[in-house]
């Protein structure tokens, strides 16, 4: 396994759609153990393929806490197929936004279909902060940021901050201040 660099906004890769695996092989499969193994070291609960800069729909993610034992999840095109009409409202933060927290408003449970790291077809169905970090993570297979969902003046002002901070040579992996910080 290894540790893989973390794209940071207003990083142009960040915002381009990945494209569907064809199937979870050995390649994607190491895909999936370095990325676990980059979110766990970040430290975050969710990380997606083109957050390291590989433009393929799969993601990661592990929202035990931390008095629980690991929990990873391996997801490869995985694809919303139903939503709640109740919506919860999550303080997210990003890997890839480091030390920029909002509220975003997402729907509260949800239903997804992927393929696992064995390659088989899975349905998961998830609410609470689960449901938030897939479509989170799902989010960035579409080239969307958390901070895409807040209004143009708060995006506008984290995205100069960011900017400013990788002039300045500052830009870090994020330290989530609490669990839901680090997507």
């Amino acid at each position: 396994m290894a540790l893989l660099p973390i794209l940071t906004a207003p990083d142009s890769r960040l915002k381009k759609t990945a494209k569907p695996v064809a199937a979870v092989d050995d390649a994607v499969r190491k895909l999936m153990d370095d990325m676990l193994e980059t979110m766990y070291k970040a430290p975050g609960i969710g990380l997606a393929a083109p957050q390291v800069g590989a433009l393929q729909r799969v993601i990661v993610l592990d929202v035990a806490r931390e008095d629980e034992p690991p929990q990873p999840l391996r997801m490869a095109n995985p694809e919303l197929t139903w939503v709640s009409d109740d919506d919860a409202v999550y303080n997210e933060g990003c890997l890839s936004v480091p030390d920029h927290y909002a509220d975003v408003v997402r729907p509260a449970a949800i239903k997804v279909r992927y393929l696992d790291e064995k390659n088989e077809a899975q349905e998961l169905e998830a609410d609470g902060l689960l449901a938030t970090c897939i479509q989170h993570e799902i989010d960035h297979l579409d080239g969307i940021l958390f901070i895409d969902h807040l209004t143009a003046l708060k995006r506008n002002i984290i995205l100069r901050k960011l900017l400013k901070a990788k002039k300045a040579g500052m830009d870090k992996p994020a330290e989530p201040a609490n669990i839901s910080g680090g997507f």
